[in-house]
């Protein structure tokens, strides 16, 4: 009897996932938004120095055509939109809405990868072509590899969620993964606003 009791208290002093708004995956996830934050900051200023100080036509094939990017725009943020009803429906105990959720944010970060794609396709220039090349690709592309990561963690969570892992009081794994998420939708707010329409009003 005195074993069961012993064995009753251990297990209730065992963890059973993040919990709390100050988990440490929660400061974790901060420190990572703030780093790379940081990066692309620097890479936006880069390409607006390096745009002030050019004396060719920039870009050098134009303005860029708003199309592609304009829907890549709405894409995200609608995706985002999802991850947040997807983390909400879970604090509800309803997983089928979470699950779909979760889904539809999926196919629309997936949507994005594959437009992003087909512009790097009908490009009539590559990475080494001129300097504004470079830093298109570069700066786009490294979103994208940013994207796909987040993809994969959207994947897992959904998983977790479907297999009902994640409920009104353990959901901070759903919280921080939707925060990259939406960190990854923000970031490209700053790249379309920098590389698609600074160009029309510089």
């Amino acid at each position: 009897m005195a074993d069961r009791l012993d064995a009753a208290a251990m297990n209730e002093g065992l963890p059973v996932g993040s919990v709390g708004r100050r988990a440490g995956g929660w400061w974790g996830m901060l420190t990572l938004i703030a780093t790379e934050g940081t990066l692309f900051g620097y890479l936006i200023f880069s390409y607006l120095y390096l745009y002030s100080q050019g004396t060719q036509h920039w870009p050098p094939d134009g303005p860029p055509k708003l199309g592609a990017p304009g829907f890549n725009t709405v894409v995200l943020l609608t995706s985002s939109v999802f991850v947040w009803l997807g983390e909400r429906f879970v604090k509800r105990d309803r997983r089928g809405f979470a699950v779909a959720s979760l889904g539809i944010a999926i196919v629309l970060g997936i949507v994005f990868v594959g437009v992003q794609m087909k512009e790097y396709r009908d490009r009539p220039y590559g990475p080494a072509t001129h300097l504004y090349g470079s830093l298109y690709f570069f700066i786009t592309g490294l979103h994208m590899l940013h994207v796909i990561i987040g993809l994969a963690v959207l994947i897992l969570l959904l998983g977790w969620t479907a297999s009902g892992y994640f409920d009104r009081d353990r959901h901070e794994a759903l919280t921080i993964g939707g925060l990259y998420w939406h960190f990854v939708d923000a970031v490209w707010l700053f790249i379309f606003a920098t590389l698609f329409i600074s160009p029309y009003v510089l």
